[in-house]
């Protein structure tokens, strides 16, 4: 029996359509091993969002080889589909596939066994029109389940290179999310997240649904929400990131009225000047997204709104990232991820002369990552002295972690099964969340 090994880098998409190869594979018969071991095809599904991502990729590349100079070592994801010359290159490479063709990956890799040939299918995705729907043949061993729902993305940020490598929105069919639900449920799941590239464009792509009146509507992320909702025995439901202009009345009322709904929703807001969310082209100014935000708290109170910030963008001056940090100051953030602009060849962005030198990016992640770090803890004081509802998920050394439907992360050394719901009373702060006791 053959094995073959994964390695996944980047966003909570990759780590599902890993899943979907996983399940692949076992359904052909092979054994999952652990990529840090010799096995007969590795396969690496990459990351491009920075150029961090592709260095990792390229280094986990030869890491393979190096462990099996005899494997086939397959490479798809994001990386592969915006550089697949660069990938072929590297020696050890078998299979060269981008971000379509997944579902053949087992005949690809079986192909490059039997012929001891490099096997390429990396195509124009921005030709692919229709969602690659592959079932999960095989449950993944954590307590919350990924389902990913969406992919592709048509807003060209200016510093972007995902639109290249995912190509136009692509939506998966209502029935076959509640197919998908309804097999993690079963399997035992109680939380499931929604995923996908662009998740609020979910259903951009699909045909209108005829109403009682015979008036069509447009189908939405409410109408995907609403599919898993009707799932028998879910315990939770949590969305993925989301922009914030692509929060409609349906789905506050989704979450205002289903206890199943978590109440927490990541809004990337990028930059806290207008100046630079102009440059970035994101198609809102600070006040829009400070409106935005007011609401939603308005309309779920306690709500957890975690975001994403990139400093050091081209352009941005010091006067420009005061302006960031002060905005970033009047919002009630639960938890920001800070990352320094990363330079990716073929956007508008990495043509500008007036890119920001390297030490200045990093000084200003420490000043902006300083701040995430006391809004995080401001925001779980607020929940001292409570008893939150927290899903259990890893123990180690005694103590086990799991989180709150909002989102913060909460350690116990009481008894606790992963997996399970629990009653808990917030205590104190602790690590990167809190420390409770079981009710």
């Amino acid at each position: 029996m053959s094995t073959v090994a994964f390695m996944t880098l980047g966003c909570k998409v990759n780590q599902f359509e890993t899943e979907t190869m996983e399940g692949l594979f076992k359904r052909a018969g092979y054994t999952i091993g652990k990529f840090d071991e010799p096995a007969d095809a590795y396969v690496i599904n990459t990351c491009s969002v920075t150029s961090l991502g592709d260095r990792k990729s390229r280094q986990i590349i030869r890491r393979a080889h190096r462990e099996n100079p005899d494997a086939v070592i397959a490479v798809c994801g994001c990386y592969a589909q915006t550089a697949p010359e660069a990938i072929q290159s590297i020696e050890g490479v078998s299979v060269v596939l981008g971000t379509k063709e997944r579902s053949r990956i087992v005949e690809y890799v079986e192909q490059a066994m039997r012929e001891k040939t490099q096997v390429v299918n990396v195509t124009d995705v921005m030709q692919a029109k229709t969602f690659e729907d592959i079932p999960l043949y095989d449950m993944p061993e954590r307590t919350r389940a990924f389902l990913k729902i969406e992919d592709g993305c048509e807003n060209f940020c200016s510093y972007c290179i995902i639109p290249y490598a995912r190509g136009p929105v692509k939506s998966r069919k209502p029935i076959h999310i509640r197919e998908e639900a309804e097999k993690l449920v079963k399997a035992g799941f109680r939380e499931i997240v929604l995923t996908g590239i662009h998740l609020g464009a979910y259903g951009r792509d699909l045909a209108p649904i005829a109403l009682a009146d015979g008036t069509m509507r447009k189908i939405t992320l409410a109408d995907a929400c609403r599919e898993v909702l009707a799932v028998g025995g879910l315990k939770r439901l949590r969305l993925g990131s989301l922009e914030s202009l692509e929060l409609s009345p349906e789905l506050f009322e989704l979450i205002r009225t289903d206890e199943r709904f978590c109440a927490h929703l990541h809004l990337p807001l990028q930059a806290g000047s207008d100046q630079v969310l102009h440059d970035m082209n994101r198609h809102y100014d600070t006040a829009e997204f400070a409106r935005l935000i007011e609401n939603v708290e308005r309309e779920v109170p306690g709500i957890a709104v975690s975001t994403d910030i990139i400093v050091g963008f081209p352009g941005e001056t010091e006067e420009l990232f005061a302006d960031g940090l002060a905005f970033v100051e009047r919002m009630n953030f639960s938890r920001m991820h800070v990352f320094p602009y990363s330079r990716r060849s073929g956007t508008p962005a990495a043509k500008r002369k007036d890119q920001i030198p390297e030490p200045v990016k990093k000084e200003r992640v420490h000043r902006m990552q300083a701040l995430a770090d006391r809004k995080a803890r401001e925001f779980h004081e607020q929940f001292l002295g409570r008893t939150m509802r927290v899903l259990f998920e890893t123990t180690k050394d005694g103590i086990t972690d799991g989180l709150t439907d909002n989102y913060i992360r909460v350690y116990t050394d009481s008894p606790v099964t992963s997996g399970e719901l629990y009653e808990v009373h917030i205590e104190k702060l602790y690590k990167d969340g809190v420390w409770g006791q079981v009710v």
